[in-house]
């Protein structure tokens, strides 16, 4: 396993805190090098337009010990908070190019800043978020979303979908392997030697036994017998009110939810500007922060920069845990 620590940030949504935010964790970044969690031999690249960077960031970014930018440039002009439908193509420039440069093994890990979807959407792009992009550009056929922060690990059998398509979307085969990926990377990238996963039922009180739904009888039950026959340390379908009472989840390493906004608030009230979006099942690590552009902070200088810099602490223990291959150790919660 290559022992370098590289890792390339993309800056996000020009218009929103991304650049000032990826500008400041880089002014961490290299205070930080040497002492603590972040190694001296770590690098980081920030991805992204470097006049942008330089006059949003505040930062001679050159100055900075093991610090560099790779220069992509913006498609028109950026003002902060107003969003511009030409650099929705920006947006995707960058993080093809951090793609590029972890496919080429120049990179260990992408820390991503966030995007606005809906501009991008708006330019043409289907675009549902940063996890299926880079599902798609690395030809897996599954990833898991978890975000941990506040003590807790949730992930996600289904992410970005309206309601009405979760229990549709909740089939015996997404629930086989959200599972064995789930389990597999808490032991790869983490370090869990018999990780212990919760899993959520979908409906109120887990179905009430198939009163308040058969979901859980069905399909999510089944899934996690089969789970324990493979190895995996699952247990549920539990009811997603109690699960999360600090005494129960404790017992657990990671829990599933089924659906975004049955696990993420919690973790989120738990963690808010601290937390770490993980994409689990990728050939190379991916972190990102837990929150959105703030379009309206941009260029305030008010914006916390907490949820990137742990974003890249934690993609560095994961480098460090297990990389592309073998046993982890460590994840900041």
């Amino acid at each position: 396993m290559s022992q370098r620590r590289t890792l390339v940030l993309t800056t996000g949504e020009p218009a929103g805190i991304g650049p000032e935010l990826s500008a400041a964790a880089a002014a961490w970044f290299a205070g930080a090098r040497g002492r603590g969690d972040v190694p001296a031999d770590a690098e980081l690249v920030l991805v992204g337009d470097r006049d942008l960077l330089a006059r949003r960031g505040g930062v001679d970014l050159s100055a900075l010990a093991g610090v560099a930018v790779h220069h992509v440039p913006l498609r028109a002009a950026s003002e902060p908070g107003r969003l511009a439908v030409a650099n929705a193509r920006y947006v995707l420039d960058t993080l093809d190019a951090a793609i590029g440069m972890v496919a080429e093994g120049r990179a260990q890990a992408i820390v991503t800043a966030p995007v606005h979807k809906g501009v991008i959407n708006d330019a043409g792009v289907a675009f549902s978020g940063h996890t299926e992009y880079l599902q798609e550009h690395a030809g897996v056929d599954k990833v898991v979303m978890m975000l941990a922060g506040g003590g807790l690990r949730v992930a996600l059998a289904t992410t970005h979908l309206p309601l009405r398509a979760v229990p549709d979307a909740i089939t015996a085969e997404t629930l086989d392997r959200v599972l064995s990926i789930l389990d597999a990377d808490l032991r790869r990238r983490f370090g869990l030697a018999q990780p212990r996963i919760a899993v959520c039922g979908l409906n109120p009180h887990a179905g009430e036994g198939g009163h308040l739904g058969r979901e859980e009888i069905d399909v999510i039950a089944p899934a996690v017998a089969r789970a324990r026959a493979a190895g995996i340390d699952a247990r549920g379908p539990l009811p997603a009110d109690t699960l999360f009472v600090p005494s129960h989840v404790a017992q657990f390493d990671a829990a599933l939810a089924m659906f975004h906004d049955q696990g993420l608030p919690v973790l989120k009230h738990a963690s808010f500007g601290h937390g770490v979006n993980i994409t689990l099942g990728l050939p190379y690590v991916r972190t990102s922060v837990d929150h959105g552009t703030a379009l309206d902070l941009a260029g305030t200088g008010k914006a916390d920069p907490g949820s990137l810099q742990e974003a890249i602490v934690t993609a560095i223990q994961m480098i460090r845990a297990g990389g592309h291959t073998g046993p982890g150790a460590g994840v900041p919660a």
